[in-house]
């Protein structure tokens, strides 16, 4: 028996086997390339009459092992709130599985049967994709499945944007049913700031002298400062309070766990508005649109939005008027 093979067939897990001081030894490794050099080197070891390492076989990991040294290791990451989420959905579903058991069939098949969207899928895959690589970092496991996971094709993402109608429409339904609300609308479409910095802003922050918002805390990991236009320097003075502290959130969260919560008041007054495949986050796609409507170039958009890569500006290139009178001057033949 040549010592290598794959288990189960087709599943892309490579094992090796051998026989050490009359006992049989099987190591679980992945590739069948590195499995072959693992088998060559056990091999060498056994013939050299070296000692061989150690295998962990003595103690079974679950997957929930690796989740739990995982939320431990993203304990003060930024996003560790949407971490903590989807390890109790992976901990519900596969938690007690032994960690060196699971196939990337297995995986895929609960991908496809727990996730509508391929961004979501692709966000799981990567969550577990992180357990097994920090377990394989702290010697609990050796291979990691989610390696072997298809990566799904997303869409460009959701470009619902509100028309001037339809912002004046909810501008008015927010008025009246949660007026304590509708400075945060406002400030959202008209800054573009994403809801995490939104609301861990804090007065510190905010300079209604120079009309800006210095952002520390951003998705891209870099500072930036937020410009207030009438609109949302109004919105934000009208939130101004005597005795104030700099430490102060200017939007305070709601409930004792201090979420950021917009769906509880944002849904039903989009629902009465008759604003339909629109969310809080569409906010900055609203503010990105008005800017290239409105003559902004791409790089202003990347500037102004914070985005990391230009790319994701030029999502809104085609509605700047100067874009596409560019395009159109390029035909013609009269100079």
């Amino acid at each position: 028996m040549r010592g290598v093979y794959e288990n189960p067939l087709g599943s892309g897990i490579w094992w090796v086997h051998y026989y050490a001081a009359g006992k049989r030894h099987r190591e679980k490794v992945g590739r069948k390339s590195d499995a072959i050099k693992l088998y060559q080197s056990r091999k060498a070891d056994v013939v050299a009459g070296r000692k061989l390492p150690e295998l962990r076989n003595s103690k079974v990991v679950t997957l929930s092992e690796l989740i739990d040294d995982v939320l431990e290791f993203v304990a003060h990451h930024k996003d560790n709130r949407s971490y903590e989420s989807k390890g109790e959905i992976v901990r519900k579903a596969l938690g007690s599985k032994p960690a060196a058991d699971l196939t990337p069939q297995e995986l895929e098949r609960w991908l496809r049967i727990r996730c509508k969207t391929p961004a979501t899928a692709n966000r799981y895959k990567a969550f577990v994709s992180l357990c097994y690589r920090e377990g394989i970092r702290n010697g609990k496991v050796t291979v990691n499945p989610a390696r072997l996971v298809r990566q799904r094709k997303e869409g460009t993402g959701r470009l619902r944007f509100l028309s001037r109608e339809e912002y004046e429409r909810l501008h008015k339904v927010i008025a009246v049913r949660f007026p304590e609300r509708l400075a945060e609308f406002v400030v959202s479409v008209h800054t573009g700031m994403r809801l995490s910095e939104q609301y861990s802003c804090m007065w510190s922050q905010v300079d209604l002298e120079r009309r800006t918002i210095e952002l520390t805390k951003t998705k891209n990991g870099s500072a930036r400062t937020v410009h207030l236009n009438a609109d949302a320097l109004t919105a934000i003075s009208s939130l101004k309070r005597p005795l104030q502290k700099a430490s102060d959130p200017v939007f305070p969260r709601e409930g004792s766990q201090g979420r950021f919560d917009t769906r509880s008041w944002f849904q039903p007054c989009l629902e009465e508005a008759k604003i339909t495949n629109y969310v809080w986050h569409s906010n900055r796609h609203t503010f990105c649109s008005w800017l290239a409507m409105a003559g902004a170039s791409i790089i202003e958009i990347q500037e102004l939005a914070g985005h990391k890569t230009i790319t994701m500006s030029a999502r809104y290139s085609h509605l700047s008027p100067e874009h596409r009178l560019s395009v159109i001057d390029r035909i013609a033949t009269v100079s």
